[in-house]
């Protein structure tokens, strides 16, 4: 299966149309969306671009192959206006025999890891600063922001294909990766 994942889109859908027109050119099976899809948040810049009901239109037309979880800016009116579910604050894919745990991060992160009887795979976004940690308790890979980077980083995404987890700027140049067979 290969997996786009994204998250804290905030409204911009300059970026977001950049991460379909790749989920669509490279064509990947699940667009998982970490949180934050419409508003930007009172702590956030307004991202570029801002148009949320465009964000909607966009999504909305990706509805049957979205996997989304709630983030901490999206509420109960977003999820009025989206066509598929966003306001689990987590949930667990089963993938080529391992299991990650996806959400946004302001609940479960590794200072705060979901309950398990085994090494977690933990994705989520939150902090807008990508990232790929593996230790003996947990892997936290977390995609960054396609709209509001943070820490210097650049518009970033991740993808999963083939047991391997790749970090990639906007352009799709790649930044860093990690193979599951080597962690496991």
């Amino acid at each position: 299966m290969k997996l786009l994942v994204i998250s804290d889109i905030h409204g911009s859908p300059v970026y977001l149309k950049k991460v379909l027109d790749i989920f669509e050119r490279e064509n990947y099976d699940k667009l998982i969306l970490l949180g934050d899809e419409l508003y930007h948040g009172p702590r956030n810049p307004i991202p570029e671009g801002y148009n949320p009901k465009e964000v909607i239109e966009l999504l909305n037309s990706y509805k049957n192959k979205i996997i989304a979880v709630r983030g901490n800016c999206d509420t109960d009116l977003d999820q009025e206006l989206l066509y598929f579910p966003i306001m689990s604050d987590y949930k667990k894919l089963n993938v080529d025999g391992y299991e990650f745990f996806i959400t946004h991060g302001h609940l479960y992160n590794k200072y705060h890891l979901p309950p398990s009887d085994k090494k977690v795979i933990l994705i989520h976004g939150h902090t807008h600063v990508p990232c790929i940690e593996n230790t003996k308790e947990y892997m936290y890979l977390n995609p960054g922001s396609i709209s509001d980077p943070r820490q210097g980083t650049p518009h970033t995404y991740m993808i999963y294909k083939e047991k391997e987890f790749i970090k990639k700027d906007l352009e799709g140049k790649e930044i860093n990766s990690i193979k599951l067979d080597e962690c496991y």
